[in-house]
């Protein structure tokens, strides 16, 4: 493939698909130099990884796959730093977009609970949110449909006993 071809498709699929990309960089990263850091490699990861598209999903569960392989690798490089991160900036609500301005205090605190799961479910939750099917996040993340179920319902029991302490206290 030409690098003017490749630069199109690239293009497109940035300008198409970039919310995939921002919901995982928020996912894994929690200041902005961090986000920034975070969306520069998976920007160069999408675009080395044009050439490699083989059509055998859609372009944005492909986009998906590589934004996740490249958030998790960049997570376990940047290791304890970035628990340690994780732990403070959840607790002072700096998951939220840099312009936060109005939005739902629930999808901040979802975003936030997220952020405290492990790194596949945390994949799966934001996976669902976004609409994929079980199917399509076992073929993302490397596991079998009914394994996806399961994480599911358990991510959800987990989420909906914390939002019951949280309303309580």
């Amino acid at each position: 493939m030409h690098d003017s071809e490749r630069e199109r498709i690239f293009g497109e699929w940035l300008a198409g698909h970039k919310g995939i990309l921002f919901k995982v960089v928020h996912a894994y990263a929690f200041e902005h130099a961090d986000r920034q850091d975070l969306f520069q490699e998976i920007a160069i990861q999408v675009w080395r990884s044009v050439d490699a598209f083989r059509g055998d999903s859609s372009v944005p569960t492909w986009m998906y796959r590589v934004a996740l392989n490249t958030a998790l690798a960049w997570t376990r490089k940047e290791g304890r730093r970035q628990r340690d991160k994780r732990e403070l900036d959840v607790g002072e609500g700096l998951l939220s977009t840099d312009s936060a301005a109005g939005r739902d205090p629930r999808v901040e605190w979802l975003y936030q609970q997220i952020a405290l799961l492990k790194e596949v479910d945390r994949s799966v939750a934001l996976l669902l949110l976004d609409g994929f099917s079980y199917k399509e996040i076992a073929a993302i993340v490397g596991l079998t449909e009914s394994n996806v179920g399961v994480k599911i319902n358990r991510i959800k029991s987990a989420l909906a006993g914390k939002r019951r302490e949280d309303t309580a206290s």
